[in-house]
């Protein structure tokens, strides 16, 4: 007889799947970027052949576990081919694993790589080793998360360009497709991102803003769930046995987006809007069915594109300016695709 899996069991696997799932669907394009991961467990993935008459740049980013940095490496690669330099592409193993991060900057400056591209896991712990990298003259362009600048200053940390969003206003948009349903006494809940990591308090802003607008919400509880799909579900549950009158939650990426709605579908609970960050293709899915209110492009695929171009023009002379924001675009049931 077949063994009975309990409901915990049942659902462990159901992560496994999705997982599975977010990595092909966004995947499919990028095969050598999916085959990294079973290759290298997660660890890096780096281009063949290296010459020694090309630019080395290194594209360091929190993960390849998230189809959203899947997507920015896409964009890197693309930008490999068109300015024919030497990329090599390395991540934690989580977007937690700052310490590892750290690590692979000080193996890239014993590399002698000529730049590095980093979407940092940390908006401060990995200053000091990207000060280390810049006296080694390594150019350092920042993607996707901010660097703190008052840190940076104190370390002398001058000269980066950053290049990403202006999370604050995606994370307003988003948290507002929740506010606008809401006309009557209402409890609402954010689900944070790292709590060190600039995007993570921008996105925790915005929606704090979008909420504070709407006199008839009440914030009641905003805990991170550290952008992970597990740590959503769980966190997600936390929230509703503590204040189960929560009917809208903003999550600040869509993992815990999605994590939240698992618990959700899986407690019966369908009067809760959930609005997420990101625009991964399983987000996007849950939209079209209705299970997620709305949810943001940050444009990953450009941001890995324009940082290796960034670092090609800074090695070749080129001034650059101080950051480059792309716009943000809300996707709701109107323009999912």
């Amino acid at each position: 007889m077949a063994a009975v899996k309990t409901p915990g069991q049942v659902l462990w696997v159901a992560f496994a799947l999705l997982a599975v799932m977010l990595l092909g669907a966004c995947g499919r394009e990028a095969d050598g970027a999916v085959q990294s991961i079973f290759e290298q467990q997660g660890l890096e993935t780096s281009a063949p052949g290296m010459r020694a008459d090309r630019f080395k740049i290194a594209l360091v980013m929190k993960t390849l576990t998230n189809p959203f940095f899947i997507e920015m490496e896409k964009g890197a690669r693309q930008a490999q081919d068109e300015f024919d330099v030497d990329l090599v592409v390395k991540t934690g193993a989580q977007e937690t694993s700052i310490e590892q991060q750290i690590a692979i900057v000080e193996e890239l400056i014993k590399a002698q790589v000529d730049a590095i591209v980093i979407a940092p896991g940390s908006s401060t712990e990995l200053i000091p080793v990207l000060k280390k990298a810049q006296d080694a003259g390594v150019v350092i362009i920042n993607i996707d998360n901010r660097l703190d600048q008052t840190l940076s200053e104190e370390f002398g940390l001058v000269g980066v360009p950053f290049i990403s969003v202006d999370n604050v206003r995606g994370a307003y948009l988003s948290a507002k497709c929740i506010a606008d349903r809401i006309s009557e006494p209402t409890d609402v809940a954010i689900l944070e991102g790292i709590r060190e990591a600039k995007n993570a308090q921008d996105r925790k802003t915005g929606a704090e803003r979008a909420f504070a607008e709407n006199p008839k919400i009440t914030l009641v509880a905003s805990e991170t769930a550290h952008w992970k799909i597990d740590e959503g579900y769980a966190v997600m549950r936390q929230m509703l046995e503590q204040h189960p009158s929560i009917q809208g939650v903003f999550a600040a990426n869509d993992m815990m987006g999605l994590g939240a709605i698992a618990y959700l579908e899986e407690s019966g609970r369908t009067d809760v809007m959930v609005a997420a960050y990101d625009a991964l293709q399983e987000a996007l899915e849950a939209v079209k069915a209705g299970k997620m209110l709305c949810t943001v492009d940050q444009q990953p695929a450009k941001q890995g594109y324009l940082g290796i171009q960034a670092a090609v023009k800074a090695l070749n002379g080129e001034s650059l300016p101080d950051e480059i924001l792309l716009d943000v675009l809300l996707i709701d049931q109107h323009n999912a695709q």
